[in-house]
């Protein structure tokens, strides 16, 4: 399916037109503005989860991107301040625009502390509603997660032909290195656990005892640490850039290296050495998303732009280890290469929407990953185990080095 031309107002026109979507091939698609006003440039990616807006927004790993919800009915239980996950709600550190079918309806929810709309001005997250998202979805099938600007002027009035150079002008996401704009400033500890419906987020205490995780974030999510800390991990958070000896300084038990933005290839100019060294050490290491295709490149592996990425949360996945398939959740526009991976590497997930790789192991070493995000619920908990298997790796090693001798 191609887009309407600029000059036709269906399917893409909406009444009063206070915001505009440009393609960087010159397709202007117009609706009404929400949220932040202003200008941004970005890729736009399609999400076909039914639920979880604010986790989806929030994710670090959108950070550069536009997200396009294919369900038409977003923002009708409002917002709060627990579904969030990026680490510093105070920046930008997740999508930086929003495209919905429907007009937000006011909130009806007994969880919801603000209407949609003020929590996307809160963020800056420019939004637009009032188009055919079926239609923009099919675009993006069909061309690819395109470049664009998304502009929301609440007098309507926009320099289309600027916005169509600034479409056409702006870099992409490849050879793009975000981690840096989505990783934590310094060193930190966490200590939420999981949400309990009667508990919400309870804590640990700074005497916990558990096996001492230190976690990279390359832009982490908030539930996949809370999952850690569920199975007894004390966590210690990391800034991406930390080098390799004061991570092995601080005596980790397990390393783990997150989910984040941008192009693998450009992070790891600077990751892929560290996590060589870290893997000299045979300490458990884990990755998940970012942290998968960084590994895959330390291991000798190549990653590639895809066409339109995988974002939503009905993908399925096969785990070669078990025999079953999962429903999982998925974030990401570069995939491992399989073809690329070494010898002693083994795959051990793919999607069986494609067939892109969504897991690796190291034969003989304490070391996999994953593509997909095991902490989100689209199972609901069809991945969970994928935890347990890093703290079973992490508790081995610990009864090895215990049994020692000094």
């Amino acid at each position: 399916m191609t887009a309407t031309p600029a000059h036709s107002p269906a399917p893409w026109t909406a009444e009063p037109q206070t915001a505009v979507l440009v393609l960087a091939d010159g397709t202007v698609i117009k609706g009404r503005g929400i949220g932040a006003t202003g200008t941004v440039e970005s890729e736009v990616c399609f999400n076909t989860a039914l639920t979880g807006y604010q986790e989806i927004l929030t994710d670090p790993s959108y950070l550069g991107q536009i997200v396009t919800f294919t369900f038409p009915h977003i923002g009708n239980i409002g917002a709060n301040d627990e579904d969030i996950e990026d680490l510093t709600p105070a920046a930008r550190r997740g999508a930086v625009g929003a495209i919905f079918k429907a007009d937000v309806t006011d909130p009806s929810n007994y969880r919801s502390v603000q209407h949609l709309d003020a929590w996307l001005k809160a963020r800056g997250i420019v939004g637009m509603t009032g188009i055919d998202t079926r239609a923009l979805t099919a675009w993006i099938r069909e061309n690819g997660a395109p470049n664009a600007v998304i502009a929301h002027d609440s007098r309507g009035e926009f320099d289309i032909d600027a916005l169509k150079d600034k479409a056409r002008q702006w870099h992409g996401l490849l050879d793009l290195d975000l981690a840096k704009e989505a990783t934590s400033g310094q060193s930190s500890r966490w200590s939420e656990k999981p949400w309990a419906w009667d508990k919400s987020y309870e804590t640990v205490g700074d005497d916990a005892t558990g096996p001492h995780i230190v976690a990279i974030d390359y832009g982490v999510k908030r539930n996949i640490l809370r999952l850690l800390t569920g199975l007894g991990a004390r966590i210690t958070l990391v800034p991406a850039t930390t080098e390799a000896e004061d991570i092995l300084a601080l005596a980790p038990d397990g390393i783990f290296l997150s989910n984040g933005p941008g192009d693998p290839a450009a992070t790891g100019a600077y990751a892929v050495p560290t996590i060589r060294k870290l893997m000299e050490s045979n300490i458990p290491i884990f990755g998940i998303c970012l942290g998968h295709q960084m590994l895959a490149l330390a291991l000798g592996g190549k990653t590639v732009k895809m066409h339109q990425g995988h974002h939503g949360a009905n993908h399925p996945v096969k785990d070669f280890t078990t025999g079953k398939v999962e429903i999982v959740s998925m974030n990401h526009g570069f995939a491992v290469d399989t073809q690329s991976l070494p010898e002693g590497v083994e795959e051990t997930h793919i999607s069986l929407f494609d067939g892109t790789n969504c897991g690796l192991a190291v034969k003989g070493k304490p070391v996999f990953s994953v593509q997909h995000h095991p902490e989100a619920s689209p199972g609901p908990q069809d991945s969970h185990y994928l935890f347990r298997r890093f703290m079973d790796m992490v508790e081995a090693h610990q009864a090895k080095q215990a049994a020692e001798p000094a």
